[in-house]
């Protein structure tokens, strides 16, 4: 239950709708689109909360928190890059809960 999976994993440059389900059977769940600027560099993390500074990091919108069985969409404009999609919910992004996801001209 600590992953996300984007179907597909790229999207053209403009308006791009993000529908989101909570696939877990008993975890609350997010989903943030993050634009990574340098992307070989690191989120900034708040260890002592177990997540993503949310503050510091090129956060484009988000679905909050989805009950387990839970759906939400969200839809933004976005420019070519490479953007992450990750649940900030305490620990889950240091679980592997993130994936990758391009926008393209």
């Amino acid at each position: 239950t600590m992953g996300i999976k984007a179907t597909p994993a790229t999207a053209r440059t403009g308006i791009v709708k993000f529908d989101v389900t909570n696939s877990s059977k008993d975890t609350i769940h997010e989903m943030i689109v993050i634009r990574l600027d340098d992307p070989s560099k690191p989120l900034p993390y708040i260890a002592s909360e177990s997540r993503v500074d949310e503050d510091h990091v090129g956060d484009k919108g988000e679905v909050s928190e989805l009950d387990p069985g839970a759906s939400g969409s969200l839809t933004v404009a976005l420019t070519p890059g490479k953007y992450l999609l990750i649940c900030n919910v305490a620990g889950h992004f240091a679980a592997g809960m993130w994936t990758e996801f391009e926008v393209t001209k």
